[in-house]
């Protein structure tokens, strides 16, 4: 499955756009805002698909249309919003979180407005799930924007993220661990044998999966996230390792299968990826697919832990938004990789709206023979 990103799509995703006040996008959407957000519906004048995925952390939206072998990402968007800021504490969004959000929602409205997208699907993730007032937030998403957020379940998030990068999975492993590391939970998944086709749904190969009520932000706030020693990040480490308990006993045997290796798809590990390269900028076409050996992970992550906060900040991989929330994903992908060890990691920046775009093309047959129609 190809993913095709023009230069512009990928520039703006990273750039964050200027907050958009403007009534011009919300003008195109109030006569069919309902059916365009709505994952069911379909205007046969335009080819322009729309996933939405809003995590803890971040807003993040793909535009794209079909394309030979997979499909061509024409617009891209993203933007952390902390939505889930104090969720590690409490159990309340609060109003300057809801606020963020709603301006970065208000930004990816008006570019589906703009690209006229015949179909989307706006998911909401563990913040949502998490928060006592998350109904009153998707109520108010509905209200000011005319948009449609669907709260997905923990499975749901689990195999959307499993669709939209197991491309990238060896074909000759027999075994693989698939994980997200997100901002309220991560999502994790043995797939096991080779994909039979390109275009074959990759969760009819999931053996086991499970879904940890932890994320990068939820742990960074319980431990802190600006000091971090090797005590405190071992701390976070046996954490996650203890909420992984269960999977890793279910899922023993991935790790003794022919060419087994570890496919993480989350800021974490793209991070991981970038600083391994020192890049000056991260460069996402230099990432994504990219392989790490066990050894330079660790490299990586040991130059973290001897990082204090500003360093890391400075670091154009990681920047000040991240520089809290970076080792937190770290002991993450470390309680992981302990769990199961493998000398290969390969990288994906790519997982729910890949999954979320491949979904809803695979419904609509636009695949016909290994082509868009």
């Amino acid at each position: 499955m190809t993913v095709k990103y023009d230069a512009t799509a990928e520039s703006g995703e990273r750039r964050a756009d200027p907050l958009s006040g403007s009534s011009a996008g919300a003008s195109l959407l109030v006569d069919r805002a309902k059916s365009a957000v709505n994952k069911h519906h379909r205007h046969r004048s335009s080819r322009h698909y729309a996933a939405l995925d809003l995590g803890t952390n971040n807003c993040r939206l793909l535009i794209a249309e079909p394309a030979h072998f997979g499909f061509r990402v024409v617009d891209a968007f993203s933007r952390i919003v902390r939505l889930g800021e104090g969720l590690g504490l409490g159990n309340l969004l609060s109003e300057d979180a809801i606020e963020r959000t709603i301006d970065a929602l208000r930004v990816c409205r008006d570019k589906m407005a703009a690209k006229d997208v015949a179909r989307a699907r706006l998911v909401a993730t563990e913040a949502c799930r998490l928060a006592e007032n998350g109904r009153a937030f998707i109520e108010r998403v509905r209200h000011d924007l005319d948009m449609d957020l669907e709260v997905v379940d923990r499975r749901t998030e689990a195999f959307l993220a499993v669709t939209g990068c197991a491309a990238l999975a060896d074909p000759k492993a027999e075994s693989v661990i698939i994980f997200d590391i997100g901002g309220g939970s991560t999502e994790i998944a043995w797939l096991d044998g080779a994909a039979p086709h390109a275009f074959a749904d990759p969760c009819k190969r999931i053996r086991a999966w499970d879904s940890l009520p932890v994320g990068v932000v939820t742990l960074a706030e319980r431990h802190g996230g600006i000091e971090v020693t090797r005590e405190k990040f071992e701390n976070m480490v046996e954490e996650v390792t203890e909420l992984l308990l269960d999977f890793a006993l279910i899922a023993a045997k991935a790790g003794m299968a022919t060419n087994f290796h570890l496919l993480g798809t989350s800021g974490t590990v793209t991070t991981v990826g970038g600083i391994h390269l020192g890049l000056a900028r991260y460069d996402r076409r230099r990432v994504d697919g990219m392989w790490m050996r066990s050894g330079d992970i660790s490299t990586v992550i040991d130059r973290l832990l001897y990082s204090d906060f500003e360093q890391r900040a400075a670091n154009p991989c990681i920047g000040r938004d991240r520089a809290d929330l970076v080792l937190a994903g770290c002991a993450i992908l470390e309680a992981i990789r302990r769990a199961f060890p493998s000398d290969r990691l390969r990288i994906a920046d790519r997982g729910l709206r890949e999954g979320i775009l491949m979904n809803m093309m695979r419904e609509d047959s636009v695949w016909r023979q290994g082509g868009a129609r």
